[in-house]
């Protein structure tokens, strides 16, 4: 069923193309597919008046969108992958990702997806977009992914999301001492020089990160790291930018050095320090709080134990 979203453009939108607004307000389209639904007509102004892909949109200014519902390409095929499924009922469900999943199909990542996975669980997810997953973790990320299994469930959950009302916290390991928690509020975008990497750029999208101190060791720190906002690398790029990079992140500047012992035990070897360890959030269709939890992955669980030793 298709659904009309009612659009008040604030001051940071103003002066901007409307396909480049919409692709920021509705993520689970690309690009393409939303240039499409508007030369289609779906987006309109109050009075009707059909708008353009590079239409330039004014402070105050009310569009109504009403893009067509989006599903999986019958191209994804379904794969009995083994999965972890940290809670399920009828309107969603939440899985425990191994680090070294792919969230997503893409360019050079066709099969062997958690979305792949998805659809051979429960293949009625192919109705939904991104096989009802809410949001994403990096490939070397572990933890807890929320995805929908109904419509409802799949809308109520994204506006939530978008609404920062669904609670992300992650164990996370940096290089370095930290004094005190504090909180990252610096915009992300594009690099500049480097288009696979995320940097603070002036002009980039909103994101704040907050981290308590957790443990400290004599030249590392574990953090309770919290989301407010979810762009991508968030947590990597924000840890960086105030020089304490996750453990293990070569692309953001913690790569390792050789650890005492390392043989001694599995190390997280190739991907950074990081785990979405709780997830907590209101259930779609009751008053009652979902709460996921997922136990620190062995890898990680023996760096913190080689570093403590190490260290010591």
């Amino acid at each position: 069923m298709t659904r009309m979203h009612r659009l008040v453009i604030d001051d940071k939108q103003a002066g901007r193309r409307l396909d480049k607004v919409l692709s920021e307000l509705f993520p689970d389209f690309s690009r393409t597919l939303l240039t499409h639904n508007i030369r289609q007509g779906r987006a309109c102004g109050p009075d009707g008046a059909t708008l353009k892909p590079a239409h330039i949109l004014r402070a105050g200014e009310e569009v109504l969108f009403a893009p067509e519902p989006i599903s999986l390409s019958d191209e994804i095929k379904p794969q009995a992958i083994p999965l972890t499924v940290a809670y399920e009922d009828e309107q969603l469900l939440v899985i425990d990702k191994p680090p070294g999943m792919v969230a997503h199909p893409a360019a050079g990542n066709r099969d062997g997806t958690l979305v792949n996975a998805l659809l051979a669980y429960a293949p009625d997810l192919r109705e939904l977009p991104r096989a009802g997953l809410i949001h994403r973790l990096d490939k070397g990320t572990s933890g807890l992914l929320l995805a929908a299994k109904t419509q409802g469930a799949y809308r109520t959950l994204t506006e939530r999301m978008q609404a920062r009302e669904i609670h992300r916290e992650y164990w996370c390991l940096v290089c370095g001492v930290v004094v005190s928690g504090g909180c990252v509020d610096a915009p992300l975008g594009r690099h500049p020089k480097h288009r696979t990497k995320i940097a603070v750029v002036e002009g980039g999208r909103r994101a704040v990160t907050h981290y308590r101190v957790a443990e400290r060791l004599e030249r590392h720190t574990v953090l309770r790291v919290i989301l407010e906002t979810g762009r991508t690398h968030q947590i990597r790029v924000h840890m960086a930018h105030i020089r304490h990079p996750v453990f293990g992140d070569s692309a953001y500047g913690g790569r390792r050095r050789p650890l005492p012992g390392q043989d001694e035990a599995p190390i997280a070897a190739g991907r950074p320090a990081l785990h979405a360890q709780r997830l907590t959030f209101q259930h779609p269709s009751s008053d009652g709080e979902v709460e996921a939890v997922s136990p620190l992955p062995e890898d990680l669980s023996a760096l913190s134990d080689i570093l403590r030793r190490g260290e010591s």
